[in-house]
């Protein structure tokens, strides 16, 4: 049967940085691909999997993460249709560009042209989130090429493409962890960790109740400020004294909430970066 998706074309005005901020919180929010144009963006979701009943012009609890449409600052209006067949590769292939960070990462498909650099990442993104190309996964791998993760227990809480998770291996981390609650997610890691020969990086499809019972050095997690609200605490069990906590998937007004719900829990804001008023925090744990 061939799956039938939504597609909701957005306007956007101003354009920028509107549409990128779009893209990533929709991203999160299960939406699956995404064409820019000159008006803005185009984002697709199964019809199936967003509204069972049929409902396709109603975002209902979609709306609530999606923080970006209740900004003053833009005007934000939408459309939906049903489209039964997209090329997806396709699709993607027309917008990705290979990225580099610091000099020391790229991030790139199998079609482009291998980078002089330290770490050269290869994925296929298809319908999962976490090319690099966002601020968050970006300033992600920023603190990741900063870190010494040789020999250190790592996880990758909703890992997407896996890149974060394919990096941590190539800087010496073991064993890996690979989480991700959305299947596609699952498989397109699985794949990605594969295609760059990694060999400590186990993939698994589900959400934080994985984690019961389970203790890592550093944990990343890039998802967004309601669901790493819900999951510090239990990100905070797994690690010891001194362990690191990556966090990003929010905006720089929300580090007092996040940095709040931490300390709750003995772990202790140490630096982040910031771009286009996304942040990535790193946090320590602390008797």
């Amino acid at each position: 049967m061939i799956p039938i998706y939504l597609g909701y074309t957005f306007t956007i005005e101003p354009r920028d940085p509107a549409t990128e901020i779009l893209i990533a919180e929709l991203g999160y929010t299960g939406f699956e691909s995404f064409t820019e144009n000159e008006a803005g963006v185009i984002a697709y979701i199964q019809k199936g999997e967003a509204f069972p009943e049929g409902k396709p012009v109603v975002f209902g609890d979609l709306l609530t993460d999606i923080h970006i449409l209740q900004n003053p600052d833009f005007t934000i209006t939408y459309k939906a249709e049903e489209i039964e067949q997209v090329n997806w590769n396709e699709e993607w292939e027309k917008n990705f560009d290979p990225i580099e960070v610091d000099g020391k990462c790229a991030v790139r498909a199998p079609f482009h042209t291998k980078t002089d650099v330290t770490y050269d990442i290869v994925i296929e993104p298809k319908m999962s989130f976490g090319t690099g190309h966002h601020e968050t996964t970006h300033m992600m791998i920023k603190h990741l090429l900063k870190m010494d993760l040789d020999g250190k227990k790592t996880l990758d809480m909703g890992c997407g493409t896996g890149v974060l998770a394919i990096l941590a291996e190539m800087r010496g981390a073991k064993p890996i962890d690979a989480i991700d609650i959305d299947n596609w997610c699952y498989l397109n890691s699985l794949e990605n960790a594969d295609r760059n020969s990694c060999k400590h990086i186990s993939v698994y499809e589900g959400q934080v109740s994985l984690l019961e019972n389970k203790d890592y050095d550093i944990i990343i997690a890039n998802i967004n400020r309601n669901i790493l609200l819900q999951d510090i605490p239990a990100y905070a069990k797994c690690l010891p004294e001194n362990g690191i906590l990556f966090l990003s998937g929010f905006y720089t007004e929300d580090i007092p909430l996040i940095s709040e719900k931490c300390n709750e829990h003995g772990l202790y804001f140490v630096s982040n970066y910031e771009r286009n008023n996304w942040v990535a925090c790193k946090f320590e744990k602390r008797a």
